[in-house]
């Protein structure tokens, strides 16, 4: 597959992927509209993943980085698909959304130096202002699903 196709490919995947996972993650838990989009966040992610690392081939050896972060973003997708069935689904909470961060780090390292405005940013802020603005939000996800789980309560 020659590199301009994988590109045609990839960047509309990655927005499929950025939009249906935000989407998943503002939906009500466990509705239809949550499982619809998270699958398809999901699918979207996986041809982000194969794309990405057709790119990574096709361009070795300058994004060793991007690999690793489709590595992480695949695997902590597929844990937290896999945690998303359990009772207390606060791995799956975790996991899709360290995958969500890793994806939107990887776009970021990739095309932050070339974007209006972000261009002004020091390049070390595209490995650490998703994670600064994700991680405090699943946190948060996490306190909020528990309290409407009652975990803590006293029964």
């Amino acid at each position: 597959m020659s590199d301009s196709l994988l590109v045609a490919v990839h960047i509309p995947a990655g927005v499929i992927a950025v939009v249906s996972g935000a989407g998943a993650m503002l939906a009500e838990k466990g509705s239809a509209t949550h499982r619809r989009r998270g699958l398809t966040y999901l699918a979207a992610l996986g041809v982000v993943w194969l794309s990405g690392l057709g790119l990574v081939v096709t361009r070795w050896p300058r994004f060793p980085h991007l690999l690793a972060l489709a590595l992480v973003a695949g695997g902590l997708a597929s844990a937290g698909y896999a945690a998303g069935h359990r009772p207390r689904p606060t791995a799956h909470l975790v996991c899709m959304g360290a995958s969500y961060i890793a994806m939107l780090t990887a776009f970021y390292v990739d095309n932050g130096p070339k974007l209006p405005l972000w261009n002004q940013l020091p390049p070390v802020a595209f490995w650490f202002l998703p994670s600064l603005v994700g991680i405090p939000l699943i946190a948060r996800a996490v306190r909020r699903h528990a309290r409407w789980q009652g975990v803590g309560r006293a029964d």
